[in-house]
């Protein structure tokens, strides 16, 4: 009955935590949906090297200027939607995107698994991993 009384007393804090439990849940959970695929660094390097993936990297502008994978094309997530006719020419393509973090690349890779783009990728890690490797080319 204690537990009772305290979600009772201190509703906000429940409320809260079902938030955020469902904010971390809904987001793997979409990828899982609408099969998005995550991607390690070596895995997103071959893909880049053997099968030409294009890099759409989701940044905000000044986080693309700070460096970005090579020949990667900054298309930010706000954006992405108003954007998506542009990238149809790859639709056949592997699509690698990337972000500073990983956070904002796996929503873009919802975004385009939506739009009926088949091979999406999401970089692990984000262009984070990428520089801390310290043996990948950065684009500046």
């Amino acid at each position: 009955m204690e537990y009772v009384d305290f979600i009772i007393k201190y509703w906000y804090l429940f409320v809260a935590l079902v938030v955020v439990l469902t904010l971390l849940v809904l987001g793997p959970a979409m990828q899982l949906f609408y099969g998005v695929k995550t991607l390690g660094l070596w895995d997103a390097v071959r893909l880049i090297n053997h099968e030409s993936a294009v890099v759409i990297d989701v940044s905000e502008q000044p986080e693309f200027k700070a460096g970005h994978i090579p020949n990667a094309v900054n298309i930010p997530l706000n954006g992405l939607a108003g954007r998506v006719k542009e990238l149809e020419k790859h639709k056949n393509k592997p699509i690698l995107l990337s972000c500073r973090s990983g956070n904002r690349s796996s929503r873009a890779a919802v975004m385009l698994r939506k739009q009926g783009f088949e091979k999406v990728y999401a970089l692990t890690g984000g262009f984070a991993a990428w520089e801390r490797e310290g043996n990948l080319p950065v684009e500046k």
